[in-house]
């Protein structure tokens, strides 16, 4: 997949760091690495620093250098020092290449993502959370053919309220869990759980559509919403948040008790309260309340510390909540830990 990308916003963000924070490399990380197939830029990352998402910060801005910005299996990292401060050199062949603020048409495939996208990629192609009301108010499945009660690819469904005959291919829904911030009890948004595919044949106050794909059973009572523009970003530049942030794991998927690495979180924290994508958060497990047995109040109890769990990075945002990976997993994590900026 070929993307075109603007990554002299990224060289910016970068000079205006100015090295601004001490960076702490690993007691024992390597002098120089060369990247393989399969790696990501975390992982490289963490044999380098203790805190992988200040990558950035060990990177010197040279504009007068052409660089390709992003990395390939087979480069070569070289730790050096540059007054004082460690500097990560990419070594390509027998030139040597430093980052630099240019736009670059770049086959993102190819190169080292940040993050597994493979793990990922289901939550950034399909819509995941919508609003009750969006919800309520789109076009719903009505029958279906020969009145089965599930229907799969291939199969004809009816529907009502497709009212814009310009608009013609749709994505199939159906409601699930309701998102509540745990704090306010505020309604943050509700799951939609992605059923299939639909194109319609025959537009009318009742339409006939025809399920082109699905992946679980289409019922009747399922939403269809309108199929979204697919340019979703692949790539991301882990940084810890400008502003504080809290806030609080509010589901799980997979319906796991306990989150390790590499599973999605959602947060009660959206674009409203500042948060961007790439930003890591520390997740802490929260500290439980225990009876003080020393205490003369036999009734008297104590609420134990939070205890840091790991780091989860957001990949894809809406206004109220949002979705994160989990990169790093000291402990286990569980439904209603905390998150905050990371250092």
């Amino acid at each position: 997949m070929i993307r075109h990308v603007c990554l002299g916003v990224f060289a910016l963000l970068i000079s205006n760091m100015l090295f601004a924070n001490e960076v702490a490399l690993k007691p024992d990380h390597p002098d120089r690495y060369v990247v393989v197939k399969g790696d990501t830029l975390w992982e490289i990352s963490a044999k380098f620093l203790q805190f992988p998402w200040h990558w950035p910060e060990i990177w010197q801005v040279n504009p007068q250098v052409e660089n390709p910005h992003l990395i390939y299996p087979g480069d070569e990292l070289t730790l050096v020092y540059r007054d004082g401060r460690p500097v990560l050199e990419l070594n390509r062949g027998q030139q040597t290449f430093k980052l630099s603020p240019e736009m670059r048409e770049i086959r993102l495939d190819e190169a080292i993502h940040t993050i597994p996208l493979s793990i990922i990629r289901p939550f950034l192609t399909k819509p995941r959370v919508v609003g009750a009301e969006a919800l309520d108010a789109a076009p719903y499945v009505v029958a279906t053919s020969d009145e089965r009660l599930l229907s799969g690819a291939g199969d004809i469904v009816y529907a009502r309220g497709v009212t814009e005959p310009e608009k013609t291919d749709f994505n199939v829904f159906r409601g699930g869990k309701v998102y509540l911030d745990p704090n306010t009890g505020e309604e943050l948004g509700v799951e939609a759980i992605y059923t299939g595919d639909a194109v319609v044949k025959e537009p009318g106050e009742v339409s006939t559509l025809g399920l082109t794909y699905t992946n679980r059973e289409v019922m009747v009572g399922d939403r269809l919403l309108v199929v979204e523009d697919e340019d979703f970003e692949l790539n991301f530049f882990p940084r810890a948040p400008s502003q504080p942030m809290n806030g609080t794991i509010i589901s799980v998927f997979d319906g796991v008790s306990q989150v390790g690495q590499y599973q999605i979180i959602v947060l009660n924290l959206g674009t409203r309260d500042g948060l961007e994508s790439g930003h890591v958060l520390s997740v802490y497990k929260t500290g439980k309340t225990v009876r003080d047995a020393v205490s003369e109040d036999r009734k008297a109890t104590v609420t134990l510390p939070d205890e840091h769990a790991g780091e989860a990075m957001v990949f894809k945002l809406y206004e109220k909540v949002s979705y994160a990976i989990v990169m790093k997993a000291t402990t286990s994590m569980h439904l209603f830990d905390k998150v905050r900026s990371a250092e």
